[in-house]
């Protein structure tokens, strides 16, 4: 993956996006003083090169009935069971499927070290969890072990990236 090169601007600019991305090109051009033209030119180049991925409605998870966050550690089998029977995928390939059809999975990072996977779950409560591990994820017949930690408090929580403005 290439790094795009970004100027002072381009990084003002990806800042602000961060706080309010429902800001017109107006607003954003006067907040980095440009005039329009030549920062829609930048911003479409930012989302062209995939700098910017998408835009998005970031929704308050207890407001919509979401009120348990569980960080949940995953160890995978490391080898097939049928080996040499035309065995298609590998236990990492087929959980890694499987993960994408969970919506109570929200994240999922491959890890080093003891654990294979990170994944982060919003459930409705401890029922719902409990749920989704006896009839979804420990059902998985790549799944060898899970351990589970509960957030008690949300103390920072932001999907804004470091974006270096004075560079």
């Amino acid at each position: 993956m290439l790094e795009v090169e970004l100027d002072k601007i381009d990084r003002k600019i990806l800042a602000i996006l961060q706080t309010d991305g429902r800001l017109t090109n107006q607003e954003v051009a006067e907040r980095v003083n440009l005039s329009p033209s030549p920062c829609l030119r930048r911003i479409k180049r930012l989302e062209d090169s995939g700098v910017i991925r998408k835009y998005v409605a970031l929704l308050e998870p207890a407001k919509i009935g979401l009120g348990l966050l569980a960080y949940v550690n995953v160890r995978l089998e490391k080898h097939s069971d049928n080996p040499g029977k035309g065995a298609s995928r590998s236990p990492r390939d087929d959980f890694s499927a499987s993960v994408g059809q969970w919506p109570e999975v929200v994240a999922c990072y491959a890890m080093t070290g003891e654990m294979d996977y990170l994944l982060r779950v919003h459930v409705e409560d401890m029922n719902h969890f409990s749920r989704f591990m006896m009839e979804t994820l420990l059902r998985h017949p790549a799944v060898l072990d899970v351990k589970s930690s509960f957030a008690l408090q949300q103390i920072k929580d932001t999907t804004a990236l470091p974006v270096v403005v004075g560079v």
